[in-house]
């Protein structure tokens, strides 16, 4: 049997495959896990029926895995890493503080500010999510904001952090996929991310003057109890420092959340002598469970671990192998070389890029995946156009990697949805910046071509 996919048949495999995932995902609320499984067994049994020997499937699932590798240890770490901060006290401290600094008018736009600040500082929205995003979860809810409002604004700052940083792997990614020096890059990207923040940054003022009040005596009440279950002392922000310190350094983010892990646990054997390595394994492996006067504290702080991370890693591998299938069986490429026929001006240059972007985020899941695909196959038409390839590279960051972050099986939004404990579908609402970032990119494409006449005609 011809194993050549047509357009036509392509384009029919994705419709069956993202209705399959948003029936059962959207319509009738489903774990992600399940329907990706279920159409993994679909697509690989249609590859089958295609031609496809089983040796040639299972080359497909493990070359759509091997990426996935790093960023599951990396998750796993992290677990650890979340488990050992709120049992050294780091966590909390960062918690009391901010219920001190913050008020509640402006606690969507601090939280939304300051993970844009951490996320360039450190270059990771994952690491600023598990951290500062952890402690600003406590505040919101405190403050009588959902957890859902303020999961948006911590993931909309984290990753308009790690498009501006010249640390983040998927920033230094897209400017390397298109050939662009790294900070020309990170400049071009405030065209379209300036506007994104500020127009966030409006809507999370408005949201913060709703109907939300803080009953003071009882943040006072969780203070004096946070104080009391753990230990709260600028000694606790060692750790902190250490992971600003290795992203200063630019140490990859495996090594660095080993040490911040590692620092955090000395910390903890110094402030409890009784503590012992039994203890501290269970705790790292199952996270740390939170035993206060208060139950919004026990059920805030009681999160961690390597098992807490199992699920978002399952998820990952799942759809990292739906992925995988599709690219082998060239249904990603069939597809995005037919749009690559298309390109005969920069609107829908930019586009076409932006649309595979996200096309690719949400049949396949993987943020390096949707940058490096549709890079690799449209620079040559940014050649040809003559279109500077800035603007790939900015498409690239602000319909790849951001977008990554709204796809309940996506890398970045299982991630997500595993560390906050909120789902995908919930945060969504109120990600302004990762909805504003790429439709600004797509918007860009029609003043290029309103400069690209004006240069012609001059």
């Amino acid at each position: 049997m011809n194993k050549k996919i047509s357009v036509k048949e392509s384009m029919a495999v994705l419709f069956i495959l993202l209705a399959i995932l948003g029936i059962l995902i959207i319509g009738f609320q489903l774990s992600p896990h399940i329907p990706i499984l279920i159409a993994f067994m679909c697509l690989l049994f249609y590859g089958r029926f295609r031609g496809f020997s089983w040796d040639e499937i299972h080359d497909g699932i493990v070359k759509g895995i091997t990426p996935g590798i790093i960023p599951i240890l990396i998750f796993l770490l992290i677990g650890v890493l979340v488990a050992s901060w709120i049992l050294s006290g780091t966590i909390p401290t960062i918690m009391v503080y901010g219920f001190q600094l913050i008020s509640v008018r402006f606690f969507l736009p601090t939280a939304f500010l300051v993970c844009a600040i951490v996320g360039i500082t450190v270059g990771s929205s994952f690491t600023t999510i598990s951290t500062i995003g952890i402690a600003f979860l406590g505040i919101g809810h405190i403050l009588g904001f959902s957890d859902a409002m303020t999961t948006g604004a911590v993931v909309s700052g984290a990753f308009l952090g790690n498009n501006c940083s010249p640390l983040s792997d998927t920033t230094n990614l897209a400017a390397g996929i298109g050939e662009v020096n790294l900070f020309e890059h990170i400049a071009q990207m405030r065209y379209t991310d300036l506007p994104a923040f500020l127009i966030a940054m409006l809507f999370y003022v408005f949201l913060g003057n709703g109907s939300h009040t803080a009953d003071l005596q009882a943040i006072t009440d969780m203070i004096q109890n946070m104080k009391a279950g753990f230990w709260i002392s600028p000694w606790t922000l060692i750790p902190l420092v250490i992971l600003f310190g290795g992203a200063i350094k630019k140490i990859p983010a495996i090594p660095t959340l080993l040490v911040g892990s590692t620092a955090a646990i000395i910390l903890s054997f110094i402030n409890q002598p009784h503590l012992t390595m039994s203890k501290v394994a269970n705790i790292l492996m199952n996270g740390y469970v939170a035993h206060t006067a208060d139950p919004k504290i026990n059920e805030l702080l009681s999160r961690g671990g390597i098992v807490s991370m199992l699920g978002s890693a399952s998820l990952i591998l799942l759809a990292l192998a739906l992925g995988g299938l599709l690219i082998k069986y060239t249904i990603v490429e069939t597809i995005v070389q037919e749009l690559r026929e298309k390109m005969d001006r920069p609107s829908r240059l930019v586009g076409f890029t932006a649309l595979s972007c996200i096309g690719i985020n949400l049949i396949v899941g993987e943020q390096y995946l949707s940058i490096i695909l549709p890079g690799e196959t449209f620079k040559r038409s940014f050649d040809r156009a003559g279109v500077n390839k800035k603007y790939l590279t900015r498409t690239l960051a602000d319909a790849g990697a951001t977008v990554n972050s709204l796809v309940p099986w996506g890398v970045s939004g299982t991630f997500i949805m595993g560390t906050m404990k909120v789902s995908a579908l919930q945060y969504l609402p109120f990600t302004f910046f990762s909805i504003l970032a790429p439709i600004f990119t797509i918007l860009s494409g029609f003043w290029l071509n309103q400069k690209m006449k004006k240069r012609t005609s001059e």
